[in-house]
């Protein structure tokens, strides 16, 4: 089996060919080779992770980076700290679940399980007292939780029965202290919450992840089932005779629950942390959701007399290139059959985005390319996000390689410049590298493009990924050699 492997959030300032996105930045790891990815993470602290890049391998391939601050929390240091990874299970091969979502065109079923570090708890058929994760603290001790929604297509709603949490950070960046009782994860997120050990000594207490459906019409088939995994306090006999307690859970559709967190989180102001660039050099408005397209060529199964699922940004359905890497082409200067430089700004048509596909059957169609953005080096970017309901509406999470960004606003239904500049967030917007979109709505983001080379910008959830939910952004070289791609490594592995 081909594979590569991504450090999801990681910048990777002069060790761009270690970013990991197949045919995006290499070539897969041919079966039986190896590449062993160097980078550094200079000016980055945190809860990161990595997981395999190339389809559905990321269901189970998958860990935690944690970078730990030289100088100290900017918060009181907690006691101990606790890694939890919510993922997603398949009693399946995912490798023939998507290669037969591939050939068909209709994306694969619901997973049979959500997991807390690779175990679904004891709310299964399945579940033994081996298949759960538990963990024990003392009792007034201050434990950091760093949480990574591993999952490859489902937000998540996380909770501790009995206990609350302080956000401090997200996707590594530090957030002004956010007092909450749930935790609101799309995938390709992290957070890192403080949990008071405040509860009674000897008690059991359900750790839960339930999903968040945010789609209209419901989104994809979501198993609508709970994770759970034990947390336990030292130093006082367990009560044995009684399960532990339950958290209740926020409904499948919260979508209030769901956008109050993630839109009120905001950035810790410190010192010699980016602040957000005022002056903006390219604005882009970018549609992203679902439409249809016809059968490929490889797709056998497909039913060639009907279209078939496609996602797309800008009415543009993505497909890596098969023969070269783009960034080997980028490097080389030789595009011509891998990639084009013409990624629209803007939607080729301007329509009401929420509605019914009904009223909007002309954006529902979209073809298969390989288009870039080209920025040169240190150009400021802001681009509004604007999710469609040409198929459906739900919350894309969208991540961007190679970059953190600024998320300046975001709410509900079409974006309106009029009434959306004015409650830009100037000041300490939330630094994100991956912005779940509101369900029907959009978001704002900003970034400076001061790392040349070729980073793509996609969707996390891995079924709208394979559809085509992507495009890529072409940084080009600054003055130096500091600031421009280094040559590649000797044991890149090669396409041929």
């Amino acid at each position: 089996m081909y594979g590569c492997g991504c450090r999801h959030g990681i910048f990777q300032r002069g060790s761009q060919w270690a970013d990991g996105p197949a045919m995006i930045t290499q070539c897969p790891v041919r079966p039986g080779g190896n590449y062993t990815y160097r980078f550094n993470v200079t000016g980055q602290e945190g809860t990161l992770w990595w997981h395999a890049h190339i389809s559905f391998l990321r269901a189970t391939v998958y860990g935690a980076l944690v970078i730990l601050p030289r100088s100290g929390y900017p918060f009181p240091k907690p006691d101990r700290e606790e890694i939890l990874i919510l993922g997603e299970w398949w009693n399946a091969n995912v490798v023939d679940l998507q290669e037969m979502a591939f050939l068909t065109g209709f994306p694969a079923r619901q997973a049979d399980a959500y997991t807390i570090n690779g175990k679904p708890g004891d709310l299964y058929n399945c579940s033994a007292p081996n298949q759960k994760h538990r963990f024990e603290v003392r009792q007034n001790e201050t434990c950091l939780l760093r949480i990574i929604n591993a999952a490859l297509n489902t937000p998540l709603f996380f909770k501790v029965a009995n206990h609350s949490f302080t956000v401090v950070a997200a996707d590594a960046c530090y957030t002004t202290p956010y007092k909450t009782d749930v935790v609101v994860i799309a995938p390709g997120q992290t957070v890192d919450a403080l949990m008071a050990a405040d509860a009674a000594v000897g008690g059991r207490y359900y750790m839960a992840a339930s999903p968040y459906d945010s789609g209209v019409p419901s989104g994809p088939p979501f198993s609508r089932t709970v994770a759970t995994a034990v947390l336990g306090y030292d130093g006082g006999a367990p009560n044995t005779t009684t399960p532990p307690a339950l958290p209740r859970m926020p409904e499948f559709r919260d979508t209030d629950t769901a956008h109050g967190f993630l839109s009120n989180l905001t950035a810790l102001v410190l010192p010699g942390r980016p602040t957000v660039p005022l002056a903006v050099d390219t604005r882009m408005f970018v549609t992203v959701g679902m439409g249809v397209a016809d059968c490929r060529p490889e797709q056998t199964l497909c039913n060639r007399s009907s279209t078939v699922f496609a996602s797309s940004m800008n009415n543009a359905s993505f497909v890596a290139p098969g023969n070269t890497s783009m960034l080997q082409a980028h490097y080389d200067n030789v595009t011509s059959g891998v990639y084009t430089r013409d990624f629209p700004d803007t939607p080729p048509v301007v329509f009401d985005y929420t509605s019914d596909a009904s009223d909007n059957a002309t954006m529902q169609y979209t073809t298969k390319s390989t288009r870039v953005k080209t920025l040169r080096y240190n150009q400021t970017v802001e681009m509004v996000l604007q999710n469609t309901r040409l198929i459906a509406k739900e919350s894309h999470p969208m991540h961007l390689h190679g970059f953190n960004f600024f998320v300046l606003a975001q709410s509900f239904g079409n974006y309106d410049e009029a009434t959306a500049v004015p409650q830009f967030n100037l000041v300490n917007p939330q630094e994100r590298n991956t912005i779940a979109v509101p369900t029907g709505g959009w978001a704002v983001i900003r970034f400076v493009a001061d790392n040349p080379g070729i980073w793509y910008m996609h969707c996390h959830f891995e079924a709208h990924l394979d559809l085509g939910l992507g495009m890529v952004f072409e940084v080009q070289d600054g003055p130096t050699p500091d600031t421009s791609v280094p040559s590649p490594p000797g044991d890149l592995p090669l396409c041929t």
